[in-house]
This record gives C-alpha cells, structure tokens and sequence, in this order.
C-alpha cells in the first residue's frame, strides 16, 4: 500500500497578520503593542507560522530579531494577501448592502416630481430588496436633517447668479456632488399679459418685496434686459424666502418687483400667469414636472441654480448607489420635457 503524503500545512490568516506587523514594527514587542497582543501570543503565533512554513521565518541578532529570507518573502506576500482579503471583504459587505440597506433622500418639491421617482425606479429595479424613503424638503430643512443624521442624502440647490439664502453656508461636513444644472424659465402669457396696473390690490401679507439695500449688480446681471421689461407688471412669487432670488434678479434690473399673489405651488403659479394675473420665474424642473398648456416659458439668459447631492463622510453602498443614480439621470435629461 503506497503512502500518501500528507497535504500541505494552511498558512493562518491572523499569523501572517502578526508576520506582517513584525516587518512592519521592527520587533515582536512593538507588533504586540500595534496589535493589541500580549508578546507571548505574538511569539506563539510566530513559532506556529514557522511550524506550518517548514522553514525558520525568524533568527536572533542580539536581543531582537529579523526576519530570514523565507521570513521575508512570506511578509511580502503576507501585506498582498491581507489586502486582497479585506478587499473581498468589503465587496461582500457592498453587496449585502445593496441586497438589504437602506438610503434616506430629502429633497425639493420638482425634484421630487423629476429626478427621484426615475432613480428610485431605477435602484429599485437593479437592487430589489434596497431600501428607499423620501422626504420633502426646500434646501435648509434638507441640510439640517443631513446634520441631524435623519436622512442619508439631501439633494439641495443653488442659484449660482444671485445670492441665495437657501445656499449651503459651510459646505465643510459635506460631500457635494453636481447632479445637473436647472435653468430659471419666465412664465408669462401671451394670450392674456398681465397689464401694468389694474392688477389685484397687495394684502398686507404679501407685500411689494424689499429691494436689497446693495444689489451685486456683478450678479444676475444676464438677465437685466429681459426683466426690465416687467418692471410694471404683477408678480406671482414664492414665500419671502423662496422669492429672494427674483427679488435679487429685479434689483439688479433697478426695481422691486410688485407682488401680486404668494404660494410655493408651481401648479398653481402657472394657472395664475394662464388667468393673466402675473408673470413669474420657475425653474425647468418645475416645468417638467407639471407644464400649463396656456403658458409661455423662455429661458432667462444667465440664470440657472444647481442641484447638487449631498452627503457626510463615506456614503454607505445603498447612498452612493442613489446618488450614482441622481448623477445618471441629470447627466443624460432623462426627465421628460
């Protein structure tokens, strides 16, 4: 009967950890301490990793130690094969994200009507049992629940042209990442235009805006000409804070504009402008999401506020695949006109 030779000894995964912190450190006592091992289990995991080598990884020099020529080539790789371990670890753990986590979203009202529903679909669709809650938020609601931990991902913008008090103010806890660049459209109607006087009386609750004491008129300055032509003309405009932008566009064309009717409804602004009550500034998405058929919209020169995705420190899987998603859809328009 022929003997069979015994199979090969495995190399220990923490052993090689300790080999490595030996290379690493110089010494068994300073790889016990970056370890958080007692030396005598640093030692006897080494005598066991030589035992399974077959080959003396260690020699004594004076009261210390280095390592041999075999000792050597096994710390080598020893560095590779960890990596490559945790590596695979990690992709692991991505998957069993993606497969059971969970992304928290807050974002504006036409995002909500746009850009999400198609990457939820999509994320949904590529990874079924991922997890998805939304929430509305304008942009500092979103931010302060980012802060707070109660969502993941808030999806903000800015107008780039005028000062925004909607704008992040210290973007340092955050990641920004561009999602698509959202023109300012003026909403008026051709077939009824809102005359210059005669317009509804303004109640005390939505007053004529404030014009800001020093305009930067090197802001908003595009679209100067085009809204002089309403200087006249009522306005349907947004809460005080949600209007600060066109209140800061007029300003830069020399005038506070007249406010007519308040109310953060883009379905309801453009029945207002249908009626002839107003002209007003939406961006494209709130177009896109609801589009009156008896409006007239043009693109306001230079005018634009970007929405971006934000995010603290390392986006778990199931966050970074929503805002790849965020990313994907901006960047092709997939939202229909």
């Amino acid at each position: 009967m022929t003997d069979v030779p015994p199979p090969p000894a495995q190399l220990d995964l923490t052993r090689l950890r300790v080999l490595a912190a030996v290379a690493r450190t110089g010494s068994v006592t300073a790889a016990a301490r970056d370890l958080h091992y007692a030396q005598p289990s640093v030692s006897h995991h080494l005598a066991r990793l030589e035992a399974e080598a077959g080959l003396p990884l260690l020699e004594r020099v004076g009261r210390g130690v280095r390592l041999t020529e075999a000792g050597q080539l096994l710390a080598d790789r020893a560095e590779e094969i960890i990596a490559r371990v945790e590596g695979a670890q990690r992709e692991l753990d991505a998957l069993a994200g993606l497969r059971a986590g969970r992304a928290r979203l807050a974002a504006f009202p036409s995002a909500l009507a746009t850009l999400v529903p198609e990457a939820v679909h999509r994320l949904r669709a590529a990874h079924p049992g991922l997890g998805v809650s939304l929430v509305e938020a304008e942009p500092p609601e979103a931010i302060a629940a980012l802060r707070s931990g109660e969502v993941d991902v808030a999806l903000v913008f800015d107008h780039v042209d005028v000062s925004d008090p909607r704008a992040v103010r210290d973007p340092s806890p955050f990641t920004a990442t561009a999602v698509l660049d959202d023109e300012v459209h003026l909403v008026t109607c051709p077939d009824r235009p809102a005359a210059a006087s005669g317009a509804p009386e303004t109640s005390d609750a939505t007053g004529d805006a404030e014009t800001p004491e020093t305009p930067d008129a090197s802001l908003g300055a595009g679209s100067t000409p085009v809204l002089r032509r309403y200087a006249d003309a009522p306005w349907i405009a947004g809460c005080e804070r949600c209007r600060a932008d066109l209140v800061a566009r007029c300003a830069v064309a020399g005038y506070a504009p007249r406010i007519a009717f308040e109310t953060d409804d883009y379905v309801a602004v453009q029945a207002l402008v249908a009626a002839g009550a107003g002209v007003s500034l939406l961006p494209g998405l709130a177009l896109r999401a609801h589009r009156h058929p008896d409006v007239a919209t043009s693109v306001l020169p230079g005018a634009r506020r970007a929405v971006r995705a934000l995010t603290v420190g390392e986006p778990s899987p199931p966050v970074r695949a929503l805002v790849d998603q965020l990313v994907a859809i901006g960047a092709a328009d997939a939202v229909p006109a």
